[in-house]
């Protein structure tokens, strides 16, 4: 690695800057540059020309080998999930799961493994934004001892189809129209209300769509799911259904829609930047690895199809069994390498764990192999480092574009007896170890004809639209009605809205009411359900606001100041932000500080213009009445604490800050408080009964 030490600056004959090796050497270190063939450079900053002002020669190698590089650096983005942020770390099991599963990970109490894990929004391409509305991808690599298993899932626990087949149609609808190219990363436009309001299947997922699980506050506050039901087989054969979870250490978290439409403004890379520093200052994010397991009797028992994506199972009917923790501890050294040519696949499972006949889930399982050769460029993508597994890897595939092994032998067959005669003769089969699927159920229909067709059971496309309507707070209603109305009203097909908020009847009329108020339009007639939906029990489980975590921990709070600020009074707030988990982030008129009142120039984190309040979780006022005064004529200091207020964050303020307050017409309520009565508490809270008197909603 070079240092400054280690080379020389100098100029050209034309100005350019010219970094390198002292001429007096050494030179058998590791500080030359060279081209990929490891030929030493000589020159990095010209071309080979032919004279001073000639052609460049086609014999410049250096030159043909930089640009050809170049112009492959690019290779086809992901055409869901393109914008992702990732990391490594590793997953440590609590307890062992023998008894369950003979998965290698699954058997060590506190044996740790380790992962890299990928989050990602769905709609948008790589050059998009991390905050618009979307579901978030959350998929995690285990490096097992016995090879690599991948969990591809989900912030949300369902999908929006039934079967693999229609899945070229949801993303197509929901990606930027195919004549005009927008919108970018967002579901509120023709085609897809078009697609899903004549697709009922879609309705339970639409809810969750439309909750504000889609506007997470941080990749660090939201859950993540396997989606489908999958089997883990323990040694004796024994299989066990199970649906996966993890739930987050900090709780879960979302903003408000105006907040999110802010951020974007604000900071594009927020949630990525969010997880970087979190990693890089020592807060590593944390999840629990939770499992719902049941049996074959629970399934059958059931009114709704286990092996339907559009489907959950209560956590109230089947709790989560916490089973270990994933810990991301490590940022990737490189960007492309690591997190844009990772390569996941839900094919890729370990002895232990085996697939349902889940229709989406099959597709799945085809899907992602083929996707990544097309991507990556190669059958050999699994070589990548960021791919490859940490175990040993022995079989006869060999060639193939960009191979990076060398094998050696004649063995690329099997059965064969070179071994026999004196040579390597490779690896073989082990029908001990090696992975062998679960058998099926003769009396499930999963043996006869060949069908195009659906289970009946797959036929309830409401009852648990119903379900997670009714297992949430008014305020997440008034949200979800809310988005259904922003969303339908960027529609400009006229029988759209309608036939929408028809489907939305059979999960409830006060939404259909709502939402149809909204738009202005009479209340449609009820869509033909094809099967009558069902009342479930509300499950608490499923609301944002009933699970949320008073803390501080991992959070943030802004906190302004200008000259004059009291230093004992903002020394006081930094102490009991830091001392309850929290971030101080220090904000001020002039990213040079200002000089507080004991005379110490104080340096701000974050310039007023640049750093507006939606970037925190809490936010505090600390002026001098001098800054107050001059700050009331200010218009982004009056914007700072009114979106503050307007995003249901607790403020706090210092007595001789009021006016600031007074000007954006704040009044004080239980989240607005003076700092010296328990801020820092305060500032653990969002307050949802705020909102009904700031805005309209549905």
């Amino acid at each position: 690695m070079a240092t400054e030490n280690s080379f020389v600056t100098d100029r050209g004959n034309g100005g350019e800057t010219h970094q390198h090796v002292p001429e007096k050497g050494p030179h058998t270190g590791t500080g030359h540059l060279t081209t990929n063939q490891g030929i030493h450079i000589s020159d990095n900053q010209n071309s080979l020309r032919s004279g001073e002002r000639g052609p460049t020669l086609l014999e410049d190698f250096v030159l043909r080998e930089k640009i050809f590089h170049f112009d492959h650096e690019r290779i086809p983005e992901r055409i869901v999930h393109a914008r992702g942020s990732a990391a490594h770390g590793y997953f440590e099991l609590y307890d062992s799961l023998a008894d369950i599963t003979k998965a290698d990970l699954f058997q060590r109490k506190g044996e740790k493994t380790p992962v890299f894990t990928r989050f990602s929004t769905v709609a948008g391409g790589a050059g998009s934004v991390d905050t618009p509305r979307d579901v978030r991808g959350f998929a995690v690599k285990f490096y097992t001892r016995e090879g690599n298993w991948d969990l591809v899932g989900n912030n949300i626990p369902i999908f929006f189809i039934q079967d693999a087949i229609k899945f070229p149609d949801l993303v197509h609808a929901v990606k930027m129209e195919a004549d005009r190219a927008f919108p970018q990363a967002g579901s509120a436009h023709d085609t897809f209300w078009d697609w899903a309001s004549l697709m009922p299947e879609t309705t339970h997922m639409l809810m969750w769509a439309m909750s504000d699980r889609t506007i997470p506050r941080s990749f660090r506050t939201m859950e993540g799911f396997g989606i489908h039901t999958f089997r883990l087989v323990n040694a004796k054969g024994k299989s066990t259904f199970v649906k996966f979870h993890w739930k987050p250490k900090l709780g879960l978290q979302s903003t408000v829609w105006d907040e999110a439409l802010k951020l974007q403004a604000a900071d594009n890379d927020f949630h990525r930047r969010d997880l970087w520093e979190a990693i890089e200052s020592g807060n590593y994010p944390e999840w629990e690895l939770g499992l719902q397991l049941f049996d074959e009797k629970f399934a059958d028992a059931q009114p709704y199809d286990v092996l339907d994506p559009t489907k959950i199972i209560p956590e109230e009917v089947i709790p989560v069994r916490r089973v270990g923790r994933l810990v991301l501890d490590r940022n990737p050294d490189n960007f492309f390498a690591e997190t844009e040519q990772v390569a996941y696949c839900p094919a890729n499972i370990v002895p232990g764990i085996d697939f349902t006949n889940d229709p989406l889930l099959q597709g799945r399982l085809f899907s992602y192999l083929d996707t990544q050769k097309s991507r990556l460029g190669t059958a050999n993508f699994h070589q990548l480092p960021i791919n490859a597994p940490k175990c040993p890897v022995m079989n006869f595939q060999r060639d193939g574009q960009m191979q990076m092994n060398v094998p050696k032998g004649r063995a690329n067959y099997e059965p064969n007896s070179l071994a026999a005669h004196g040579e390597d003769g490779g690896p073989r089969e082990c029908p001990v170890t090696g992975f062998s699927t679960v058998e099926g159920r003769t009396d499930q229909q999963e043996s006869g004809g060949k069908l195009r067709i659906r289970a009946e059971l797959f036929g309830d496309h409401y009852s648990q639209a119903r379900l997670f309507w009714r297992s949430q707070q008014p305020a997440e209603q008034a949200h979800i009605a809310s988005s259904f109305v922003f969303e339908l009203s960027k529609v400009g097909l006229d029988q759209v809205p309608a036939r929408m908020v028809a489907n939305l009847r059979n999960v409830d009329e006060d939404l259909a009411k709502r939402v149809a108020n909204g738009l202005g339009m009479e209340l449609p007639k009820k869509a033909q359900a094809a099967r009558d939906p069902i009342d479930m029990d509300a499950s608490p489980a499923l609301s944002i606001h009933a699970n949320m975590k008073p803390t501080l921990d991992g959070r943030s709070v802004g906190i302004l100041i200008d000259d004059g600020t009291d230093a004992s009074v903002l020394a006081a707030l930094a102490k009991a932000v830091t001392k309850a988990g929290g971030k101080a982030v220090v904000v001020a008129p002039k990213v040079g500080g200002a000089k507080l009142s004991d005379g110490e120039t104080m340096k701000a984190d974050g310039q007023l213009l640049g750093t507006p309040s939606q970037l925190f979780d809490a936010v505090a006022v600390v002026l001098s009445a001098y800054a107050a005064g001059r700050l009331v004529n200010e218009g982004a200091a009056k914007q700072w604490v009114m979106d503050a207020f307007g995003h249901l964050k607790a403020i706090g303020f210092a007595p001789s800050s009021k006016p600031l307050l007074d000007a954006a017409g704040i009044k004080e309520d239980a989240g607005v408080v003076p700092l010296e009565k328990g801020f820092a508490d305060a500032a653990a809270r969002r307050y949802w009964d705020r909102e009904p008197k700031l805005r309209m909603l549905a």
